[in-house]
């Protein structure tokens, strides 16, 4: 049995360290917001993909301990890093990284390991992870300790690919420090992949996501053509998935959501621009594209309330289903569902909100969410309009297009019917 230490709690770190205890390691779950601590103490989970019962029987081990103490991370064998890396006025912001790196700088002894998950730009392991703990230790990384970098590949919600059976991308500094790496990961996962360098791991990591990114933005693109067009974009890309080779279907939306997309390809893009001086031009016009895809929503909206019943958003009562940024979760961060619902409130509509995932004391004041629910406080047909932002299975879709005035589907989800107008 080892002593893992895991910096941060979230819907990275979390798992990670249920699976470590689960594979007999001794895991300090290291979380610097007491609210998190509190639930985490309780044995209440925060995090979808954890259930409460798998939380408890981690508790009942006797090797799980969530604290928000340096004592607590005294002779760590492996640490790993899992910190937000979010952005700060459109720029990469790695202050979080720096502090769980300093942090453990303090503690760390020889031959421990340290891994950062935390996904980040190439080069950020080697140059600033690294210099950090030697200067912190006064020692030489690959030699008394030791450095590795193994993405996250975290999907909230996905009940096929999990932590335990999606693919490890695990690399070092070294060799010596590789192994070190990936003999922890054999012990929590069920595939490990090698990469040679860290900056190969770390380019992965954000190509994955921008890949992702670019190809949303190509059919969101695609999608207000078809509109002018006339043409129903659901159909052509039913259409172009006939073909068995050579495609992969990708669906037009609100936007983009979440951790990863909406910021790893801006990671990339930032260091190509300020560290080479060349511009990743398509990632930063897939950017754009989707960064303004909630606001063509709001437009398409008010455009069929004037055309359909001559009225405008200011006054208009409008339910809006979802909240999260994808279906089948609570996850909310960065949800272009919730963007829409922030212009449609700026406009002056009155907005009910319907999420059974998203528990509403996590949202704040506004919009007016009812989360645990799969019906609006009052009758479809109420409404003036209904914009579909996430297509969670508890949504009765067929009883929606039977009641509702008007929906607009932004996902492509509801049955057709007359008063359904895809996006």
């Amino acid at each position: 049995m080892q002593k893992i230490v895991v910096m941060g709690q979230g819907y990275v770190g979390l798992p990670l360290a249920m699976a470590a205890v689960e594979a007999g390691h001794g895991v300090v779950g290291f979380e610097p917001d007491e609210n998190r601590l509190v639930q985490l103490r309780a044995g209440t989970s925060y995090v979808e993909d954890v259930p409460d019962k798998v939380l408890a029987a981690a508790h009942a081990t006797g090797r799980y301990r969530p604290s928000r103490t340096q004592d607590a991370l005294v002779d760590f064998d492996v640490a790993v890093i899992t910190v937000p890396t979010p952005l700060k006025d459109r720029q990469p912001d790695l202050s979080y990284v720096d502090a769980a790196v300093r942090t453990l700088g303090d503690h760390l002894q020889a031959g421990a390991t340290v891994i950062l998950e935390s996904t980040t730009h190439p080069g950020t392991t080697r140059d600033v992870v690294v210099p950090i703990l030697e200067k912190a230790t006064g020692w030489v990384a690959g030699v008394d300790f030791f450095v590795g970098f193994s993405p996250e590949r975290i999907d909230p919600g996905n009940r096929v690919w999990t932590f335990e059976n999606t693919p490890k991308i695990v690399a070092g500094l070294t060799t010596p420090c590789r192994d070190r790496a990936e003999e922890f990961y054999r012990t929590v996962t069920k595939n490990v992949v090698l990469a040679d360098t860290l900056e190969e791991a770390e380019l992965a990591k954000v190509f994955e996501n921008t890949y992702r990114q670019v190809n949303i933005a190509l059919v969101n693109e695609l999608q207000r053509l078809a509109h002018k067009l006339g043409v129903d974009v659901w159909r052509t890309l039913g259409l172009a998935d006939s073909k068995p080779f050579g495609f992969t279907r990708f669906s037009p939306g609100p936007g983009v959501g979440g951790h990863c997309l909406p910021v790893d390809p801006v990671f990339l893009s930032h260091h190509t621009r300020t560290q080479h001086g060349e511009t990743f031009r398509i990632v930063e016009l897939a950017q754009d594209i989707n960064d303004s895809q909630p606001a063509y929503v709001v437009r398409r909206l008010q455009d069929t309330l004037n055309e359909r019943f001559h009225i405008g958003v200011y006054g208009a009562r409008i339910l809006a289903l979802g909240l999260a940024y994808k279906a089948g979760t609570g996850d909310h961060r960065e949800s272009p569902a919730a963007q829409v619902v922030s212009l449609l409130e700026g406009k002056g509509a009155l907005v009910d909100v319907l999420d059974p995932h998203v528990v509403p004391a996590t949202v704040g004041d506004s919009p007016k969410v009812f989360g645990a629910h799969t019906t609006p406080p009052m009758p479809y047909a109420d409404y003036d309009a209904v914009v579909l932002l996430t297509a969670h299975d508890e949504f009765d879709l067929q009883h929606i297009a039977a009641e509702a005035r008007y929906v607009l589907d932004t996902r492509g989800a509801m049955p057709v019917a007359p008063t359904i107008e895809r996006l």
